[in-house]
């Protein structure tokens, strides 16, 4: 199954919120929304920096994945996001011998 890394930063009146109610929602509804689409989390983590939440899920396909970053992202609570597809080693080295064809039939622009 592939695997996204999605990160999010959370709005100034998101962060009230959860200080009022201090609970890992990345562990409750970030778990429940991602297992709704047929994903499994791998883990969650908050951070410091440009984002506040990190989390590492498989989803069946970018189909999935998108629905689950669009649900996230409607609900409001978010000032950005960002989605980015991870490969295993096996997967970029592949990827790297495959653009051998490619040499052949592509000319960058002159």
């Amino acid at each position: 199954m592939p695997v996204y890394m999605w990160q999010a930063a959370y709005t100034a009146e998101a962060w009230a919120a959860q200080l009022k109610n201090p609970v890992d929602r990345l562990a409750t509804m970030g778990r429940a929304c991602c297992e709704a689409l047929g994903g499994k989390v791998i883990g969650t983590w908050y951070g410091f920096g440009d984002y506040d939440a990190v989390a590492i899920v498989e989803m069946p396909n970018a189909e999935a994945m998108s629905a689950l970053a669009l649900a996230m992202a409607a609900g409001g609570a978010m000032k950005s996001a960002k989605t980015t597809v991870l490969m295993t080693g096996a997967e970029a080295v592949a990827g790297m011998k495959r653009t051998a064809d490619l040499a052949k039939a592509y000319a960058p622009p002159a």
